[in-house]
């Protein structure tokens, strides 16, 4: 057994199965986040008809995607359909999700409005366009939704986008707000729901990667290089970089709150706070330092600074 015929045969071989293996994997693990979402929030129930937006991003091919091998082995029966919304942005490849949509088998809907138009002739040049977009995008969602019969709408958002939208919120907000994996639409008819809120998105452009969606850029948000969140996704990055599982515990954080341990008296009774006899874990010893295992050199207060 020559050293060559080891070099181009069994080595490819063996990256071939490591690949496939850590795809499987990766496939497993998808399919329990949201399916752990699902079930912990009771997102999805026998019957709902779920409309799953798709803007022919990463985000909501990958979540239509795994909902669909959900679907497959649920013990409860619901539908999907694809709702795709056509904001008439220059260069937008209008066959390339019904294309799509169809080669997979599920049903779909194309909303054509032009919203594009509305939005930068509204909105000042080297402004955000993320905000009246969003609006104009909810309304035209919230009405297709009752056009279509959906009881349920999904959107694609994952992990990293509800810790973006928490740090926005403390940083420019002065709100301890975040994005919830499921609320009650703006006008109080719908419900929504984030099936990849224990997503990570490095799991999400991995698989997007093998799946070979047929991505399609934005043009409108994608394409604003100051935005704000943006800039929250690179601290949160670079933290996860440098020091790894951060990202992860201030995830766990976001289900772990203690209101007693916080300010807001509309959440906590601090004025009609009496004394119990009763030792507590959650007193004094919560401020305790060996209650924290970073170290102080790794705390992000410059780094938040300098945002």
């Amino acid at each position: 057994m020559s050293a060559q015929w080891i070099e181009n045969e069994v080595v490819p071989l063996q990256k071939e199965l490591k690949i496939e293996r850590e795809t499987h994997k990766l496939e497993k693990r998808l399919c329990r986040q949201v399916g752990q979402a699902i079930m912990e929030y009771n997102m999805i129930e026998e019957g709902d008809k779920v409309m799953v937006c798709v803007s022919g991003g990463k985000d909501s091919y990958a979540m239509l995607d795994i909902l669909l091998k959900l679907k497959a082995r649920a013990p409860v029966h619901f539908d999907l359909i694809a709702v795709n919304l056509d904001q008439k942005q220059p260069g937008f490849p209008e066959h390339v999700l019904p294309e799509y949509l169809t080669q997979v088998g599920v049903p779909f809907h194309i909303e054509n409005q032009d919203t594009y138009s509305i939005v930068t002739r509204v909105i000042p040049e080297g402004k955000t366009l993320c905000s009246l977009c969003s609006r104009l995008r909810r309304g035209i969602l919230y009405r297709v939704a009752d056009e279509l019969g959906a009881t349920k709408i999904a959107l694609g958002h994952h992990r990293d986008d509800m810790l973006q939208t928490f740090f926005l919120n403390m940083f420019f907000g002065g709100k301890l707000k975040g994005m919830p994996a499921k609320l009650v639409s703006d006008d109080g008819k719908h419900i929504v729901i984030r099936p990849m809120a224990n997503v990570a998105e490095k799991d999400l452009t991995r698989w997007a990667e093998h799946r070979q969606f047929p991505i399609i850029p934005c043009t409108l948000c994608g394409s604003q290089e100051n935005l704000q969140r943006k800039q929250v996704g690179n601290m949160l990055r670079e933290w996860e970089k440098k020091y790894p599982g951060r990202v992860e515990s201030m995830f766990s954080a976001l289900h772990n709150v203690v209101p007693s341990h916080l300010m807001d008296g509309k959440r906590y009774d601090f004025k009609g706070l009496q004394t119990t006899g009763v030792a507590s874990e959650e007193g004094d010893k919560a401020f305790d330092e060996d209650e924290f295992t970073a170290a102080p050199t790794s705390l992000p207060g410059v780094q938040v600074v300098s945002l």
